[in-house]
């Protein structure tokens, strides 16, 4: 049976990582500062971490949740106390996708509505809302074809209003920083607009925190350099380090009900045990404060290259505008200089490094990418 072919692959075979390094089959190192789509928050194969998953299979790896799963509640009052949202409730699922979904379901039973407002260039997840920086209609999420779905341009607070006013909006989904659509980040006083327009409307406001969440903007969530609250907030990627898990933070406004939402693999016990041991590494390394640190001075370095149009981001989530396709540049860091980057779009060179990277490792891409411009 043949792979669906559905993505192109560079010709590296990653067999062991350790931190922000990662080898190939053929011993090869490279310094990864894309972390797996900012999977890896807290470094590859982090002992404590590899630890906690290990002493978990040994006891349990899964079992339904018809029963109770004690790990699933230390998850959850070690997430509110983390993240300042400890009155918040937790359901968790596998993936960002997955995430999404369920925080749209909930809104529409919420209000009763069934549109939702988000902008352009977002991505939520394939399976759900997806524009990605392309004219290719085959990768739009079948969602796009039904009516239901309202883009709106980034920042623009009275085109939200106007839509709102309609009175038949669910929900407004927004990503904390734009990942896929070129690290474009919401401007302060859009989010706390936006937030009081949907508490005007009684329109759920859904902060996609699924790539910019988990200490990799320098703070736990990048809506929070805002200083708003949404109704609810997804989570995934970094969560668990590399196993599949995600959650929504859901306001208290929302009462739960049995049957209301489901799952069959979210919150197993290992996925919990992976995500307890990354909160575990995240405040005992001061990670969150290491992303903005690191992410404050590479910025500062990135503006000094002339030949970078623009850079933006905040801490680990990082942006290099082009003026020029970044496919050629992308590929000679892989293979000359044996450093992981990821793109948004043509022109944008993403970074999305473990929130372990230190100033020497920020210093070596640094003068490997002058070296190559």
């Amino acid at each position: 049976m043949k792979l669906f072919d559905v993505y192109p692959l560079y010709d590296v075979n990653i067999v062991k990582g350790k931190g922000c390094r990662v080898w190939d089959d053929k011993g090869t190192e490279f310094l990864d500062l894309y972390g797996g789509h900012a999977v890896i928050s807290i470094g590859h194969a982090h002992p404590h971490y590899v630890e906690a998953i290990s002493e978990q299979v040994a006891q349990l790896g899964f079992y339904s949740n018809s029963v109770i799963n004690t790990l699933q509640q230390q998850l959850a009052d070690r997430l509110g106390k983390i993240s300042g949202y400890d009155d918040y409730a937790l359901f968790l699922v596998n993936s960002g996708a997955e995430a999404n979904e369920n925080a749209l379901k909930l809104a529409s039973f919420y209000n009763g509505r069934t549109r939702v407002v988000s902008f352009g260039k977002a991505f939520h997840g394939r399976t759900s809302l997806a524009v990605e920086a392309t004219d290719n209609p085959k990768i739009i999420a079948p969602i796009n074809d039904n009516g239901h779905v309202t883009y709106l341009p980034l920042n623009d607070i009275e085109a939200v209003k106007a839509k709102l006013q309609e009175r038949d909006v669910c929900a407004v989904i927004i990503e904390g920083i734009q990942g896929v659509g070129g690290i474009q980040i919401p401007d302060n006083t859009f989010m706390r607009q936006l937030r009081d327009v949907c508490t005007e409307t009684d329109t759920v406001l859904i902060l996609d925190e699924i790539q910019s969440g988990y200490g990799r903007s320098g703070k736990f969530f990048a809506h929070q350099y805002a200083g708003i609250r949404p109704d609810m907030i997804t989570v995934a990627k970094g969560i668990a380090n590399g196993f599949p898990m995600s959650g929504v933070l859901i306001s208290p406004k929302f009462m739960p009900v049995y049957g209301q939402l489901g799952t069959t693999f979210g919150g197993n016990h290992l996925a919990c045990a992976a995500a307890l041991a990354v909160l575990d590494v995240i405040e005992e390394e001061h990670l969150v404060e290491n992303a903005a640190e690191i992410g404050i001075y590479l910025m500062q370095e990135l503006e000094k290259i002339p030949q970078i149009k623009d850079v933006r981001g905040r801490g680990l989530m990082i942006g290099l505008e082009f003026a020029e396709p970044v496919k050629e540049l992308r590929s000679r860091l892989i293979f000359d200089e044996h450093i992981f980057t990821g793109a948004s779009g043509t022109n944008v060179l993403r970074l999305l490094p473990p929130l372990c990277l230190s100033k020497a490792d920020a210093d070596k891409f640094l003068a490997s990418l002058k070296k190559l411009l």
